[in-house]
Formats: structure tokens, sequence, C-alpha cells
């Protein structure tokens, strides 16, 4: 493609235990186009593939952008092509960014972020920062640790501030809602950005407390894996009883099995605690929580969070 940009890898550096950056610079040294908060940009890896990345850190920045990908142990190559070969010098194609998440005129800005759907919250708190716009971000991760640009999020902000929330020390968006969340003035936006389950969470929560829907924005960091789980439905079947229940498109595992009285230990509902993880003894399983490690959802023995997680089989044979 004509608009393509061949650009360096300039630097990699580690953000937390599980995510590395990555600075892009132009290949010709002249600036890079210019962006805003929200905006993407497709980034041509090796032999056709091609993934997505937010950008991120401080908009004018002309030199260079910065990428952060999180390891993801069921990659199809994206993230894992990143961590284990992209290396400083190495030269690759990216697309001019696009910007279908931007920020919204408003006097108060909300960004709520679970694990790295931080990233074009980061740059939107930066921004609005050197605006002189009111904001709080609150950032949920599973432990200490894992969290991204902690010492960058750390700096005392003139105009804003940043909490961080960690799910091992019982401090899940579930149990904690943020205050901010009863704030639905009409001049105050909402912008979420994580997981699937914690984006349907934190929406309901703003729906339910009087937000306009038009003032809340969201984007997923990873699109929803076109599955036979996630379009069709699938059978769940009880190793102990024997027991099946059809799981909808529209329902987890979690809630199927609690409407047919079976006792499923739950906290955050959102992937994030490790609180229903359950063993599955036969079926694929489509890993959408961000409790366990990669090397946990590729381990033989296997577990699935029944509160987000889907089939990529028909069938999921569960031990309860």
């Amino acid at each position: 493609m004509s608009d393509l940009l061949n650009v360096v890898v300039d630097g990699l550096y580690r953000q937390g235990r599980h995510n590395l950056s990555v600075t892009l610079v132009a290949e010709n040294g002249q600036p890079l186009p210019d962006w805003q908060p929200g905006a993407h940009i497709d980034v041509h890896l090796r032999d056709g593939l091609i993934r997505q990345y937010s950008l991120t850190g401080r908009c004018d920045n002309a030199r260079g952008y910065q990428i952060c990908i999180a390891r993801d142990g069921q990659s199809r190559g994206g993230s894992r092509y990143v961590h284990d070969t992209l290396r400083p010098g190495q030269t690759i194609a990216i697309s001019p960014p696009r910007n279908l998440f931007p920020l919204q005129p408003a006097a108060k800005v909300i960004l709520l972020a679970a694990g790295i759907g931080i990233t074009p919250l980061y740059a939107m708190a930066l921004a609005l920062e050197a605006a002189a716009v009111p904001f709080v971000l609150h950032y949920f991760v599973r432990q200490r640790g894992d969290e991204a640009f902690a010492a960058e999020l750390a700096q005392r902000f003139q105009h804003g501030f940043c909490e961080i929330w960690y799910s091992s020390e019982g401090r899940s968006a579930r149990d904690y809602p943020p205050a901010e969340l009863l704030d639905a003035a009409a001049d105050t936006h909402l912008y979420l950005c994580g997981p699937e389950g914690f984006m349907t969470h934190m929406q309901q929560q703003a729906l339910a407390r009087g937000w306009d829907s038009t003032n809340i924005h969201a984007e997923a960091f990873k699109p929803v894996a076109r599955t036979a789980g996630a379009e069709e439905g699938f059978t769940v079947t009880l190793a102990r009883s024997g027991q099946q229940c059809t799981i909808p498109p529209d329902k987890t595992i979690a809630t199927v099995l609690l409407e047919h009285g079976v006792d499923v230990p739950l906290s955050c509902e959102m992937g994030m605690c490790g609180a229903c993880l359950t063993r599955v003894t036969a079926g694929e399983i489509d890993h959408r929580d961000t409790v366990q490690s990669d090397n946990e959802k590729s381990a033989p023995e296997q577990y699935i969070a029944l509160c987000c997680s889907r089939s990529k089989s028909a069938e999921l044979v569960i031990d309860l």
C-alpha cells in the first residue's frame, strides 16, 4: 500500500511484568504524521501479519510514536513476535494514524482502564493535563508489577489524578466501582478501555447511574474472537453430575450455571481475580481473562474463568 510508512524500532522498554513499550521513528528521519489521543496504527510485522495498536504517550512528540504491547498467551503471532523477535534497529511498516476513539470536548473527563487498555487512556491523561482539563484516571490490574507506565502515572498531575487498583488485594472494579461514576453531569465524559467483561460492567454501571450513553466512549483493547462460542453458543457439561447447560451468545458460563442452581464462586466477574477459575477436562477454551499467565493458559491442565471466557469447541466439560 502506497500510504505505508517505514519506521525503525528505536527502543524497547519493559513496562510492567508482561508489557513491552516500543518506540518507532521514521526511517528517513522526518517527523511522523500528527495524531491525537485514541488513535491507533496498523503495524505490519512479518509475512502479512498485521496488528492494530493504540498510540500512547505524548502526542506532541513529532520525532516518534510509542506503542505498548501485552504478551498474550493466546497470541496468533502478534504479541509473541513483538516480545520475542522484534529488536532495536529493525525496520517495519506502519499505517498513518487513524482515530475511532477521540477525546470529545468536556468540562471534566473520567478515564477507566484495565490491563493494557491503559495505552490510549494514558495518552488522553497527558493531553488533558496539557490542556488544563480536569480528569480522573482509574487503572485496574491484577497485582503490583502488572501496571504499565507506573512511574509516569505516579507523578503529581496539576489538573487530575491517577489511582491504581489491584484485584489481588481485594480492590476490584466489581467491588469498588469508582465514585466518579455518580457524576453523570451533562458536561462530563467517560472513557473506557480494557477487556470485554470490564467494559460491559462499567458501561452498565454508568447507565444505571443516569449517564447519557452519548457521553460514554469505549474501546476494547482487542477484538472479540469470532468463535463458535461467541457466535452460536456452546454446551457446558458438568463432569461430576453429567448435567448439561447451553450457553447462549449473550450470557456467560457463570450466569447460566447460577440460573441452573450450580454454585459458582464469583468476585470481580471480569476475569481479573481468579475466583471462578475451574478445571476443564475436555474442549478448547477461548481464554478472555487477564488473571492467568501465558504459561497457565497454554499448560496441559487448563482452567477457565467462568465469568468471561468462552469455548472454541462445541462442548466444554468442566470439573464441577
